[in-house]
This record gives C-alpha cells, sequence and structure tokens, in this order.
C-alpha cells in the first residue's frame, strides 16, 4: 500500500506533529513552573526565559499554535459543515490566513529580539548594533514618535 502525499494526508501529519510539539511545550511549562519555589532556580529559569535564544523558540511557538488552530478549525468545517469536498481549498485558504497572522505576530517578537540583542551589546561594550525601526524602539521605551 502507498499513501499519496496530497493536501489531506500533509495536514494530518503537521497537525499530529504540532499536537506532539505543543504537549512538549506545556510538559517543559508544567517542569519550569516547578521550579519557581527555589528562589535559585527561579533566578536561573528567569534568565533563560527572558534571554533573546528563548524569545526565538517563542516565535516558532507562535507558528505552531497558528497551525493546529487553524487546522482545527478546518477539521471542523469539513466535519460539521460539509466541506469535504473542498478540503484542500480550505486547507490553503486557512494557510494564507495563518501565514498572515504568524508575519503579524512574528515581527514584532522578532524587532523585540533584536532589541534585546542590541541592549545586551551595549552592556558589554561592544560597538555593532543591529539597527531596527525608532518606531519600534519607541514603542519599547515608552514614548510617543
Amino acid at each position: 500500500m502507498h499513501y499519496r502525499w496530497k493536501t489531506g494526508m500533509l495536514a494530518w501529519v503537521l497537525n499530529r506533529l504540532t499536537g506532539l510539539a505543543l504537549v512538549f511545550y506545556l510538559s517543559l511549562h508544567i517542569w519550569v513552573i516547578s521550579s519557581l519555589p527555589d528562589p535559585t532556580k527561579f533566578d536561573r529559569t528567569m534568565s533563560f526565559l527572558g534571554s533573546w535564544q528563548f524569545r526565538l523558540l517563542e516565535i516558532g511557538l507562535l507558528l505552531v499554535v497558528i497551525y493546529h488552530a487553524l487546522n482545527g478549525v478546518r477539521i471542523m468545517i469539513v466535519d460539521f459543515f460539509g466541506g469535504a469536498v473542498h478540503q484542500a481549498r480550505i486547507f490553503w485558504i486557512l494557510a494564507v490566513i495563518g501565514f498572515i497572522l504568524f508575519i503579524a505576530g512574528a515581527i514584532p517578537m522578532f524587532q523585540h529580539t533584536l532589541h534585546q540583542i542590541n541592549k545586551e551589546k551595549e552592556k558589554s561594550g561592544q560597538t555593532e548594533v543591529i539597527v531596527i525601526s525608532p518606531k519600534f524602539d519607541s514603542i519599547i521605551r515608552g514614548s510617543n514618535v
């Protein structure tokens, strides 16, 4: 028996992978929360969670959550509203919507990460600074442009 990699199979595999990624994330989240009573572990954990490396992982989490949620919407449309005939078209429409949502969320997250990298470089005395938009910089500092 040979599976054909059409849209439905791709959606199914990606849904399972993103579901596993979310279970893994939830497990890590519970583990991190369990370390909060110890002040030393708490400080180390918060230091890592505030790092730019973790912020990049959060952008990946955004992608996983958006895909898994929109594919769940697709499955509901297919199951409850007779969308089985148009399931591939629904998948690609929701993929475009998901891409737009991801870009809208990832850009500010990435700019904030770049801002944090710049702050770390300034503290360490390095001269190379990554340029981000002045408007976003004013939002971070809480002033108006």
